[in-house]
């Protein structure tokens, strides 16, 4: 059999992608995962997200290189490997960012990715349980909704940011992005909706879309310029003739898949013993992540969601209500207030961004820490630093090289050194002091600038956004031209994060179920242009 459409990974843009071209029941589409099916109960229930970083099988664990301004420390990059993808294992934020990172984009890739024609399919892709105005949509596939069961210290959260002059804000993708208050997740009846629940599952049935779990993808294979396919370990799938594979593996797995397919800088490929079919060198580059940092405290009181045995009674009676009625704290995607907020006044945009969890996390949750506490997140949203990823071996099963080069450029430390500021404010400001006990994290301890940057260095992790690195442009030496064709090849697309031409401010999930549309409706518009 052979396909007019092969997808390499079912994630938040493949599923969506999938859904779009196999709705023509002639067209053959093939959808690739190299993980299981997302039949774990923790990925469904949203509080189960605090155990999916210990299951290795759904999450590719990646490691960044030692990062030279982070004490030489390897980061621990989780990436959703099962349906789903990412948005299988993530908090649910619903977010698009702000309209300015769009008018950006249209600056670079044209007027295909400008804000009026984004935030349509924003639009038709909601169905909005709460928000109902010109700035949200219902009907569509992606259900989002208000958390059924907020902590209180949330609310508290809100409050303090408000009592440190930072406006409220019931809708950060409404009218401004600016302020504090708790998100809208995507989640339907209490349980999670990832894109492979709104747009893959209501599909299957459909004879002319296949699926393929467990596989992973070794190279696209090629007749000269064009691709005729993809190599899993043990068969090759085939495109019938003038079909298109499309990359949607993500910021790390797409450009390391190009690159063992022989597109990518052509020194690298060579030194790895892999012939060049196109020198790109921008492949793997245009990194951008959102370096984060947080603050915590013990709390008086036991309102937070504990690791104690005060909190089995709790947990007892949040089961039973998740169980039964979709509702209670096991709906929590704990990640559950936050906002934006500019270090500088005079920027056009907030550059700095909040998630406050009502419970410790250390690790990205690996690490258990006993008792009742809180912690704050703040995160630069527009750093300028830029990593890459390279190929490590020219062995598809080896992982690629990240360099995310974290504070490389001298602007983002100081932006993360004046979010850090202003989250211990908030921490500190009275609606939540009055439940706290003492600040745990950095400490009161740590007053000095230097101090803090230290405490950066030696903390900081990744809030877990990484795109940019099959950049789309009008420019020739972008990866992929604006409609995700990779350049100096046929029948070749990327359609995920990786080519986001510059970092947006905010979550990056919503984002990128919006560019498989777009790209899904440029293949429709135009299926012979390949």
């Amino acid at each position: 059999m052979s396909f007019d459409y092969i997808i390499v990974g079912a994630g938040s843009a493949g599923c969506v992608l999938a859904n779009r071209l196999s709705a023509n029941p002639k067209t053959r589409v093939c959808l690739i995962e190299a993980g299981p099916a997302d039949r774990n109960p923790m990925i469904h229930m949203p509080f189960g997200l605090a155990a999916l970083a210990h299951m290795r099988w759904l999450n590719w664990g990646y490691q960044t290189e030692p990062e030279a301004q982070l004490n030489h420390r390897r980061l621990f990059w989780p990436r959703g490997r099962v349906l789903g993808g990412s948005s299988s294992i993530n908090a649910m934020i619903y977010m698009r960012g702000h309209p300015q990172d769009y008018r950006d984009w249209a600056r670079l890739a044209g007027p295909l990715w400008d804000w009026p024609r984004v935030r349509a399919i924003f639009v038709a892709h909601e169905d909005n349980q709460t928000l109902r105005d010109d700035h949200h949509g219902q009907g569509g596939p992606l259900t989002v909704s208000d958390l059924t069961d907020p902590n209180p210290l949330s609310r508290a959260f809100v409050a303090a940011g408000m009592d440190c002059q930072l406006p409220g804000n019931p809708d950060f993708n409404g009218v401004t992005q600016d302020g504090v208050g708790l998100y809208q997740v995507t989640q339907r009846n209490g349980r999670r909706l990832s894109s492979a629940q709104a747009f893959l599952v209501p599909v299957l049935d459909r004879p002319n879309l296949t699926l393929v779990t467990k596989a992973q993808v070794h190279q696209v294979t090629f007749a000269g310029r064009r691709a005729t396919g993809v190599q899993l370990r043990d068969r090759t799938l085939a495109l019938a003739e003038g079909g298109e594979v499309i990359l949607s593996g993500g910021t790390i797995n797409s450009p390391h898949l190009l690159m063992l397919s022989g597109i990518g800088p052509g020194a690298q490929l060579q030194a790895m013993g892999l012939p060049v079919l196109h020198d790109a060198p921008e492949v793997g580059a245009n990194l951008a992540d959102h370096l984060d940092i947080t603050v915590q405290a013990a709390l008086k009181g036991r309102e937070a969601i504990g690791i104690a045995p005060s909190f089995l009674p709790r947990a007892v009676r949040a089961a039973w209500a998740y169980l039964r009625r979709g509702q209670g704290e096991f709906t929590s995607n704990v990640a559950e207030a936050g906002g934006f907020a500019r270090s500088d006044p005079a920027r056009d945009r907030p550059n700095l961004q909040f998630h406050f969890i009502p419970a410790y996390l250390h690790d990205h949750g690996r690490r258990l820490s006993l008792g009742y506490g809180v912690t704050l997140h703040v995160c630069d949203l527009l750093p300028k630093s830029r990593g890459r990823i390279s190929l490590a071996s020219p062995d598809p099963m080896a992982p690629p090289r990240i360099t995310a080069n974290y504070l490389g450029h001298p602007e983002d430390l100081p932006t993360l050194l004046s979010g850090l500021k202003l989250a211990r404010r908030i921490l500190h400001a009275p609606p939540l002091a009055r439940h706290i006990l003492s600040e745990t994290l950095p400490g009161p301890q740590v007053v000095s600038d230097e101090a803090l940057v230290a405490d950066i260095r030696a903390r900081a992790e990744t809030i877990y956004h990484p795109v940019g690195t099959c950049r789309m442009g009008l420019d020739a030496a972008s990866v992929t031209d604006p409609q995700g064709r990779v350049r100096g090849v046929q029948g070749l697309r990327v359609a995920d994060a990786s080519v986001m031409p510059q970092i947006i401010a905010g979550n990056t999930n919503a984002p990128t179920m919006m560019i498989a549309e777009t790209i899904a409706r440029c293949i429709l518009d135009q299926p012979s242009a390949s």
